[in-house]
């Protein structure tokens, strides 16, 4: 029998392949796996993949040639690339984190012929999402990444530094595209990280304060790796997670279970 976690004679697209992130990590368990692997990033992969696209996420003329280039069948992609907040924009880190992430996946889905999937990475910082589905609602109903430009821009109160928002209305725009897509048998999920041991970490700590992010709560009593992300994201678009839509998976080493049973003390 086919092992369902396999990627043999599959395309996949890794939005933020390059670098050193969880999107790498993503990369180098899918070439274990035997995927063809398309990769679009302004930094170029380390590891030989089969084509690699350097764009600029916040341009969306720039996503729509390079899923042109790509070109064919595309059986997952997977939005990995991101932004820390500062020092980038708020508006910046929103056009990248989710615009970006929403208006590929709208360039990718009529390459799914017959099904497909889609994983985003969100954060366990975009706790309280929840409290704010009225307002996301509003964002993910704008048509476009033009309209959802002008939308962010004019509520600069909103978005602040951009990062925990951006990851909120991931999840929101998750589970709305779940239900969208169903019908087409393409499924759509994210993941919400804990800390995590990856280049963006320094901006976090210069942001936040090295203190803060040391004493960040973590019942396993340590961050978690690029790989260990990129495992959970490998498994969701696979085809031995074939019955999993729209999820927001925690994997954030106990943090959320922590918060939902009020043991941490937060």
């Amino acid at each position: 029998m086919a092992i369902p976690w396999g990627y043999e004679g599959k395309r996949v697209i890794v939005s933020g392949g390059g670098g050193a992130g969880m999107g790498a990590a993503v990369v180098r368990d899918l070439v274990e796996l035997g995927a063809e692997i398309h990769v679009l990033d302004l930094k170029e992969p380390t590891t030989q993949v089969a084509g690699y696209h350097q764009v600029d996420l916040r341009d969306p003329g720039a996503i729509e040639a390079a899923v042109e280039a790509v070109g064919g069948r595309v059986d997952a992609l997977f939005n990995c690339a991101g932004l820390p907040g500062p020092p980038h924009s708020g508006l910046d880190t929103m056009l990248v984190n989710f615009v970006a992430a929403r208006h590929l996946t709208e360039q990718v889905v009529p390459h799914m012929e017959g099904g497909g999937a889609v994983v985003t990475i969100s954060s366990a910082g975009g706790i309280g999402w929840e409290h704010m589905l009225e307002v996301i609602a509003e964002l993910v109903a704008c048509e476009g990444p033009t309209a959802a430009r002008e939308w962010l821009e004019a509520r600069p109160e909103l978005v602040g530094e951009g990062y925990l928002f951006s990851k909120q209305v991931i999840i929101v725009w998750t589970l709305h595209a779940a239900l969208d897509l169903a019908p087409k048998g393409i499924r759509v999920n994210c993941t919400s990280p804990g800390p995590t041991d990856t280049p963006m970490m320094p901006s976090f700590e210069a942001y936040m304060g090295k203190d803060f992010m040391d004493a960040f709560p973590k019942p396993l009593g340590r961050n978690s790796t690029p790989e260990e992300q990129a495992h959970l994201l490998v498994f969701l678009n696979s085809d031995a997670a074939s019955y999993i839509t729209g999820s927001n998976v925690y994997a954030d080493g106990g943090f959320w279970a922590g918060l939902t049973t009020g043991r941490l003390g937060i």
